[in-house]
């Protein structure tokens, strides 16, 4: 059982910061990428490390929390209140502000891309990704909320995970998910186009898929390291460190960080450090709320202020975090209050089941 003071909270804080950094750049019309990805010559992005980190996480707390439900209607109850409400609220006033930078001939409500705006994102694997006429001028064009297209993958996980669900012979679930991982990572690497027509339909690009599964079932297959020795667990932290700083250095990490960032991120994640393992009791889980209200900010400030890079960058992720607060505290953390309205439901069904017995 991983406890609840931990350096996960700190950690996804972390990586959502590191995706508003990347963004930055080509938002602000920068032919650049960022620093990180200039110094390791396009191998790995604070995006790259943002990104695959939210998934090595999810993957690792998504799973335990499968192992943990007693029946499926519980299992996406919990992650529908993760997932909807926030970005509900994102859509929602997306298309009451938009009006704010709109610039087209066609008046706003009589706009078909308005109306469809939101059923599309709502869906999840039917993204759309403008309203035309809106931010049709800034440096990256049109493009709203550049950061939701991750969401219909995560989803698309929860997905796989939850057919787990029906494997009830627990160690064949381990050499379930060992399977998946390493099928995943082949795929991703050596047959990226499998099954390419029915999940381009589903407007998932296979290739991305395979690798971000790769990194999901990562942290899943994490779920069973159990590394009682704090000198072991330092030393396999300091190995897998190594290994990835290397292979950076060889250009080979593309064969590599599908295992050492797995290990790094759940390793540390797992600690309790001092001071950062409090980042959630002071701040709350204000990370998704960040990730999805930053590319919107951060072209709101392209709209009317022109920035560059750097100003960008330091605006955006203090009104990110302000967002991402605002969202945990007013949306996220009530809605996950009815987390097990579920579990009560049931409860009372088989309450009135043993009565009329």
């Amino acid at each position: 059982m991983v406890s609840r003071a931990n350096n996960f909270d700190f950690l996804r804080l972390l990586f959502a910061s590191a995706v508003v950094i990347t963004h930055s750049y080509p938002l602000s019309g920068m032919l650049e990428s960022d620093i990180l990805n200039r110094m390791t010559s396009g191998q790995i992005s604070f995006a790259y490390l943002g990104v695959k980190g939210f998934f090595i996480i999810s993957g690792f707390l998504i799973f335990k929390s499968l192992l943990r439900c007693d029946n499926l209607l519980d299992f996406y109850w919990k992650r529908v209140l993760r997932l909807f409400p926030a970005l509900i609220v994102i859509l929602l006033l997306t298309v009451l502000l938009a009006p704010m930078v709109y610039e087209s001939s066609i008046p706003y409500l009589k706009n078909k891309s308005v109306l469809t705006y939101i059923p599309h994102n709502i869906s999840l694997f039917f993204l759309q990704s403008k309203i035309e006429g809106v931010f049709e001028n800034n440096p990256y064009k049109g493009s709203i909320n550049g950061s939701l297209w991750t969401i219909c993958y995560e989803f698309s996980m929860y997905i796989m995970v939850s057919l787990l669900f029906f494997i009830r012979k627990k160690s064949f679930v381990k050499t379930v998910v060992f399977s998946l991982f390493i099928s995943s990572f082949a795929l991703s690497l050596f047959y990226p186009n499998f099954l390419y027509g029915i999940l381009v339909r589903l407007q998932l690009n296979s290739s991305i898929f395979y690798n971000l599964m790769c990194f999901f079932t990562g942290g899943m297959l994490l779920t069973y390291l159990d590394i009682r020795s704090k000198k072991l667990e330092n030393i396999v932290i300091i190995a897998a460190l190594i290994v990835f700083i290397a292979s950076i250095y060889l250009k080979i990490s593309i064969y590599t960080c599908n295992f050492t960032l797995p290990i790094l991120i759940i390793l540390i994640g797992k600690r309790s450090t001092k001071y950062i393992n409090k980042v959630g009791d002071v701040l709350g889980d204000i990370s998704y709320g960040i990730y999805i209200y930053s590319f919107p900010i951060q072209q709101t400030l392209m709209y009317f202020f022109k920035l560059d890079t750097i100003p960008l960058m330091i605006c955006s992720l203090i009104l990110s975090f302000l967002m991402g607060y605002l969202s945990w505290h007013l949306v996220e953390k009530k809605a996950l209050g009815y987390k097990n309205l579920m579990i009560q439901l049931q409860q009372k069904r088989n309450s009135l089941s043993m009565k009329k017995g």
